[in-house]
C-alpha cells in the first residue's frame, strides 16, 4: 500500500477528523450530513454552519467535483516538496456541495480551468495514511 518514495508531511488525525482520515486509508472519501437540517459538511467542522447542531451522520461521498479555484506553485514551500513542482493548488467544489482545499494531479499547469470535472485520486503516503488528492476526470 506504502509508495516509498512519498516524502511530503503526513496528517495527524484528531477527534474530529480520525473517521475521515480512517476512510481515506480505505479510499473512502467520508463526508458529514447534518442529522437536523440535511446540511454536507467536510470532517473537522464540528458544528453545523447552517444549523448550529453538533449531530452528523458519516457517508461516503462520490469523491467527484470541479475545479472551483487553482494556483500553481513553482517555488517549494518546504524542502522536501522540492521534487513536486510544479504542483496545483486547487479548491474542489464537490459534487455534494463543500469545498475541499486539495492537490490537482495527473494536470499540467497549462490544463488547469475553473470547473474542470475531477475526481479522487488516493495517494498512500505510508501503510496508515492515504490522501486525497484530485486529477482530471475521466470520460
Amino acid at each position: 500500500m506504502a509508495q516509498a518514495t512519498y516524502t511530503g508531511p503526513v496528517p495527524t488525525p484528531g477527534l474530529d477528523d480520525q473517521e475521515f482520515w480512517e476512510g481515506c486509508r480505505a479510499h473512502e472519501f467520508r463526508l458529514l450530513r447534518c442529522k437536523e437540517c440535511g446540511e454536507i459538511r467536510l470532517f473537522g467542522n464540528p458544528m453545523c454552519s447552517k444549523c448550529t447542531t453538533f449531530e452528523a451522520a458519516p457517508f461516503v461521498g462520490s469523491g467527484r467535483g470541479t475545479v472551483w479555484s487553482w494556483t500553481t506553485t513553482y517555488h517549494p514551500f518546504h524542502p522536501r516538496w522540492k521534487d513536486r513542482v510544479p504542483y496545483n493548488l486547487t479548491v474542489v467544489k464537490l459534487e455534494e456541495g463543500p469545498r475541499f482545499t486539495t492537490m490537482v494531479v495527473d494536470s499540467k499547469p497549462e490544463e488547469m480551468r475553473i470547473g474542470m470535472p475531477v475526481e479522487v485520486a488516493w495517494e498512500d503516503a505510508t501503510e496508515e495514511v492515504s490522501l486525497p488528492k484530485f486529477r482530471p476526470a475521466k470520460g
